[in-house]
């Protein structure tokens, strides 16, 4: 009998991507043009989840003591599988394409907070505050990111759809703009963003990610507890 495939795990660093579902940057647009912007971003919004915020599926989350809900943040994660070589050689669809080893269901928790501008690291990098899928599917499998959809659904009652065909910018012209101002080494991983409307959820809540129309990424799961517990 084969052994079943190790759990999937990050290799590398893990980005995630705001502002990058058009109905949030619609909601936002009044405050795109505030101080101390005064415009959209032009460029990809990253942030970092660090390492210490990896969770696998099944596992649970602490939830902080002073902090009543957890915002959900249901997303594919782009695994790269080779560093951007548009340096030496122009980037190409197929070339940018052949970057990306696989998906992975991600769920980016984060603490509420009022600015998706510069998300401070205490709201978004908590011990295990990054959901992260069992496992890591192929590329080829995967199929085009543009018809990927998830479903959430807390305590087993549906709380969010997402359309990624709704992107700002879809998954292959978010990877080409990020090349543009930074390398993406192999194993790092590119989250596509989460939508709009995002759900919240509470001590003693199970959460569930999945991707209707696509088995192969599976569920995944957790359930929030109270810090200490």
């Amino acid at each position: 009998m084969t052994p079943s495939p190790p759990d999937y795990r990050p290799q590398g660093t893990v980005y995630g991507t705001l502002l990058n579902f058009k109905a949030e940057r619609d909601a936002m647009a009044a405050q795109m043009a505030e101080p101390p912007y005064k415009a959209p971003p032009q460029a990809p919004v990253l942030f970092i989840k660090t390492a210490n915020t990896f969770n696998t599926s099944g596992g649970v989350v602490q939830v902080p003591e002073k902090v009543a809900e957890i915002e959900v943040g249901a997303t594919f994660g782009m695994i790269i599988g080779v560093a951007d070589s548009s340096d030496s050689v122009p980037a190409t669809p197929l070339s940018i394409a052949n970057q990306i080893a696989g998906f992975v269901l991600m769920n980016d928790l984060s603490v509420p907070h009022a600015s998706y501008f510069r998300p401070p690291v205490k709201f978004k990098c908590l011990d295990g505050f990054l959901g992260v899928g069992h496992k890591r599917v192929p590329a080829e499998l995967a199929g085009d990111p543009s018809g990927f959809k998830l479903e959430v659904r807390i305590n087993g009652v549906l709380k969010q759809s997402v359309d990624f065909s709704n992107l700002h910018r879809d998954a292959l012209t978010l990877l080409r703009d990020v090349n543009e101002f930074m390398t993406l080494q192999a194993g790092d991983v590119l989250m596509l963003g989460a939508g709009a409307g995002r759900p919240l959820a509470k001590v003693g809540d199970r959460i569930d990610i999945n991707a209707p129309g696509l088995p192969s990424f599976g569920t995944l799961s957790h359930t929030l507890t109270a810090e200490g517990t």
